[in-house]
């Protein structure tokens, strides 16, 4: 065997174990060792039979034998059996348990292991808390994730790594930063998983400096060339805008990079509809001998759908099979679709959506409800509001734009009916949240927010822009809610949004230096006067403006958004 590409063959070892020893009863910690090799080589048959040999199971036999069913029932029932005998379980055992109960989903046998993990007072040592912390961030639970985290006295980079990565996959992003600043903070040495959850919740909030700083963080410890860590910097430096820095970091990953360091870099120009450079690195791929995957033809599609390009939309789904093998999936339906209904083509992408082989989504009907706003199709529009809000009753944004396209085409019966609606299901307008990162500190605002220690000068830059653009000819662009409010009410209620605040606290405290672009993360689909206002402002203030809501990126310059005012 050479370098270990041949796995060797346990029954093989095995045989060499009855001929050394003379017996088919060797020591219990052999025959512990060559279940685990049985159920590596997914002989899980031999495994079993090799456990009934074993005359008296210890908590190593047992685990190695649930560790052998991996994530399945059987490995649950193993464990009954178990307790059954007396025997109680170590770290391990709880470990593998709960790596199970997580996969299946198993929450209520997870909350038993919980249970048992303390009054066998294991919950607080490092290896069974962080097989708990990944449990609870896994059933999506990040709240009891962080209770287990914080009763570990003495926690270590496994147990940091558990908690960082959790919060991260939980959208938990602020919260994973802090902790990962308290591990620096603890001189508790950073893993590859940690500093990739760190990036990829740093990518979530699009802050920058926080990548930038964290890409420094790899850089000193040694992780910038790690796969993992290359990925999630190539990941978090597309999603806050800046496909340039994503592309350095990924020349130089090359030529080691994987399929799925190539699927990040092309998603990063794929968010921002840069058709052509995903097609180039798509043709890099394939030369470098890369088999493409689904996730590959997605950023395709999505380029294609963020820049209405739909016969190439309708070729590259069409060839996905035929040429490459890849089912395609709800998700390229879905970019297809979009392609259509950005360009106006609405029949015809509701015609797909109802042949499709996939029953379509909210993300489906959410897409064209959007395009329905943007084309003025207002009947169509009712169609699809429709079937989104039965995808989901409690769907605010459904409500919201389906009123603003019948208040835009003056059918007002039509927007208290859907106010109604809304307020009959007890449906609420989620609050608007925006937030911008200066020196690597992120500052958070809610529409009308007044708690900021600098609001007075940034309520005063704001009504300073919104009079400059005024005499650019900006004019208000209200919103079906605020239809029967009064003038000089409705237009403190557009000046005060979220993202506007953010802007100008950002112009106030010099959040990018000249030249530079003002960066903005929104919660929500940017409002219509808020996308017509930065156009204006991009003006007055003579540099770039950067939004980037639940939809996509909005970059404003001299007047105009690279969305096409569509989003």
């Amino acid at each position: 065997m050479r370098g270990g590409d041949i796995k060797p063959d346990p029954r093989c070892i095995h045989a060499y174990t009855i001929k050394r020893f003379k017996t088919a009863n060797g020591d219990p910690s052999l025959y512990n060792s060559l279940i685990t090799l049985y159920s590596k080589s997914d002989l899980l048959s031999d495994a079993l039979r090799l456990f009934h040999l074993i005359e008296s199971p210890n908590v190593v036999s047992w685990t190695a034998l649930i560790s052998a069913h991996g994530n399945t029932l059987c490995s649950l029932q193993h464990f009954i059996s178990m307790l059954r005998r007396p025997v109680l379980p170590n770290q391990r055992t709880l470990a593998s348990l709960l790596k199970t109960c997580a996969s299946l989903p198993c929450l209520p046998f997870g909350l038993q292991l919980h249970s048992l993990s303390l009054k066998l007072s294991l919950s607080h040592l490092p290896f069974a808390g962080s097989a708990l912390v990944r449990f609870y961030s896994k059933c999506r639970l990040p709240a009891d994730a962080r209770k287990v985290f914080d009763r570990i006295p003495q926690r270590d980079e496994v147990c940091y790594s558990a908690i960082i990565v959790g919060l991260a996959q939980n959208s938990r992003c602020i919260d994973a930063l802090s902790v990962f600043a308290d591990m620096k903070s603890a001189g508790v040495v950073s893993t590859m998983y940690s500093v990739s959850g760190a990036l990829r919740a740093a990518a979530e909030a699009a802050a920058l400096e926080q990548c930038r700083i964290i890409h420094a963080h790899a850089v000193v410890t040694g992780l910038e060339l790690n796969l993992v860590v290359g990925t999630s910097l190539v990941d978090g430096y597309g999603k806050s805008g800046l496909v340039m820095d994503a592309q350095r970091v990924f020349d130089g990953m090359l030529p080691d990079a994987n399929i799925v360091l190539w699927n990040a870099m092309m998603a990063g120009y794929a968010q921002q509809g840069d058709k052509k450079s995903v097609l180039e690195l798509f043709n890099g791929m394939k030369d470098q001998g890369l088999v493409a995957d689904e996730y590959s033809f997605l950023a395709i599609l999505t380029a294609c759908c963020n820049v209405g390009s739909v016969l190439e939309a309708q070729q590259w789904i069409s060839c996905m099979k035929s040429d490459y093998g890849v089912e395609p999936g709800l998700e390229h339906y879905t970019c297809v679709v979009g392609a259509m209904a950005r360009a106006g083509q609405l029949e015809d992408a509701e015609r797909l959506a109802m042949t499709m082989p996939f029953k379509p989504d909210a993300a489906v009907w959410r897409a064209l409800l959007s395009a329905c706003a943007v084309h003025g199709a207002v009947d169509m529009a009712w169609t699809m509001g429709r079937r989104l809000l039965e995808h989901d009753p409690r769907d605010d944004s459904a409500y919201v734009i389906l009123a603003n396209v019948h208040a835009t085409a003056g059918r007002w019966a039509e927007v208290a009916e859907v106010w109604k609606l809304m307020k009959d299901r007890r449906v609420r307008k989620e609050g608007g949240r925006s937030w911008i990162e200066v020196r690597g500190e992120v500052h958070v605002f809610l529409s009308g927010d007044r708690r900021h220690e600098r609001t007075a000068e940034i309520y005063a830059k704001l009504a300073e822009l919104m009079e400059e653009i005024r005499k650019l000819g900006y004019v208000e662009v209200s919103d079906a809610m605020l239809h029967e409010v009064e003038a000089a009410e409705k237009r403190a209620a557009l000046w005060y949004h979220s993202e506007k605040l953010a802007v100008a606290f950002g112009l106030v405290v010099g959040a990018a230096p000249p030249g530079k672009a003002l960066r903005v993360v929104k919660n929500l689909r940017i409002c219509r006067d808020c996308h017509e206002a930065f156009k204006y402002m991009s003006k007055v203030i003579d540099r770039e403006i950067v939004v980037r809501d639940v939809n996509r990126y909005h970059r404003f310059l001299q007047g105009s958004c690279t969305c096409g005012d569509y989003w």
